[in-house]
């Protein structure tokens, strides 16, 4: 790779490192070509990308962002899973990392936040960003008895409690 390469490179990967919502790196030693196609396939399919990075190259371009703690990650044979749905590349590298022991995730970042290996793995339970889209259409679209019912049932409970106490005064008074 020359010099010129080498720049594109860099400037490529600190807009990947500026841009992205979350950034996971992680260890691939020992996973074949075919191995990494499926990874590469699997993360797509997640709306996540994964990327080898030269580690010497990485670190450059974090230098002048605001994500510079993660430096230290960048030792080995490592790589890095971006996206824009926080979850999504998480959630992606997380599940291949369970199926396949060469990949082992080491840690990155979320917006601001340094995550480490159990940061990752926590930041991969949740749900992604479309499901979370789907979750508020459907509860949108019930019916708005249903959610009329859910809204008032505390009132109702609290205005059944009154009610006892009120019938418990009178009856004591009697």
């Amino acid at each position: 790779m020359d010099r010129a390469q080498k720049e594109v490179t860099v400037a490529t990967l600190k807009e990947i490192f500026s841009d992205s919502n979350a950034v996971v790196v992680a260890q691939f030693s020992g996973l074949s070509a075919s191995e990494v196609t499926d990874l590469r396939a699997k993360m797509r399919d997640a709306g996540a990308t994964f990327r080898v990075t030269k580690n010497r190259l990485a670190r450059l371009a974090l230098q002048d962002t605001s994500r510079t703690s993660i430096e230290d990650l960048f030792k080995g044979p490592t790589a890095i899973a971006f996206s824009e749905d926080p979850v999504a590349a998480a959630k992606a590298t997380v599940e291949f990392g369970k199926k396949n022991e060469k990949l082992v995730v080491l840690g990155g970042v979320m917006g601001e936040t340094v995550l480490d290996e159990a940061g990752i793995k926590a930041l991969a339970k949740l749900p992604s960003l479309d499901e979370l889209r789907g979750t508020l259409v459907g509860m949108i679209s019930t019916p708005a008895t249903r959610i009329a019912a859910v809204t008032g049932a505390p009132a109702g409970q609290l205005a059944r409690v009154f009610g006892a106490y009120g019938s418990k005064d009178e009856s004591e008074a009697a």
